[in-house]
């Protein structure tokens, strides 16, 4: 495949990740009567990947996810030559992503970034004020076993065509676990987008969430290649 066509649905992707999973925390987990919250967000975010999953995952990978091309690379299923160019995509794809909610979540008298956007932080900018250190171990966690289900569910010896329902619930379920510590990333392109536009705190935290879902990522590869994954790479 071309890898214009890969980088193009990359930003799709990404773009549909954010605006989707973003988009039903700032737009709809609290909304009167009819709010959807935390239940309601885990289960957008699980969808945006397992529909795009399904609709680009033929083009691109459907990665998505800095930290997904990171371990991919790593478990030896990505080439090196594509990760810049990957990340380039997903990143602004984020940011487009964002972008479109900014522009829906202005037009409602009331609004204001400082109640966040969606961004993830920790300390007293954690939903539940969990700590720097219980922020890292989380993220650092979450993408380690989102890493783990992404390569196993893609190994050409796991059961055909169910890898983006896995992929999709996994996501849902990191969620449920680590929205009240971070807002959950496991994703650094999900976290920097907001983090632009909310700008203060988010920027200044935002290291965290490229640095944990990395590692976590990477740390994932070397694991399923011990395993055994490597042996149909």
């Amino acid at each position: 495949m071309n890898l214009s066509k890969k980088l193009t649905a990359e930003f799709i992707g990404t773009l549909w990740l954010v605006l989707g999973g973003c988009g039903s925390a700032v737009l709809a987990a609290a909304f009167p009567d009819v709010g959807i919250g935390l239940l309601g967000v885990s289960l957008a975010f699980g969808l945006t990947v397992l529909t795009m999953a399904f609709a680009i995952g033929h083009i691109s990978g459907c990665h998505l996810n800095p930290a997904v091309s990171v371990g991919l690379l790593v478990g030896g299923r990505f080439p090196a030559r594509e990760l810049v160019p990957y990340v380039v995509a997903q990143v602004l794809g984020g940011i487009a992503g964002a972008a479109i909610l900014y522009v829906i979540a202005s037009g409602q008298a009331g609004f204001t970034l400082s109640d966040g956007f969606a961004a993830n932080g920790y300390g007293e900018h954690s939903p539940g004020g969990y700590s720097l250190i219980a922020a890292l171990v989380c993220e650092v966690v979450m993408t380690f076993m989102f890493l783990i289900i992404i390569l196993g569910a893609t190994d050409k010896r796991a059961p055909a065509g169910f890898a983006p329902i896995a992929i999709g619930l996994a996501l849902t379920l990191i969620h449920l676990i680590s929205i009240p510590v971070t807002n959950t990333s496991v994703n650094p392109a999900r976290s920097l987008a907001p983090a632009l536009f909310v700008g203060d705190w988010a920027l200044d935290q935002v290291w965290l969430f490229w640095v944990a879902p990395i590692f976590g990522a990477a740390l994932a590869g070397i694991t399923y290649r011990c395993l055994g994954g490597d042996e149909q790479a």
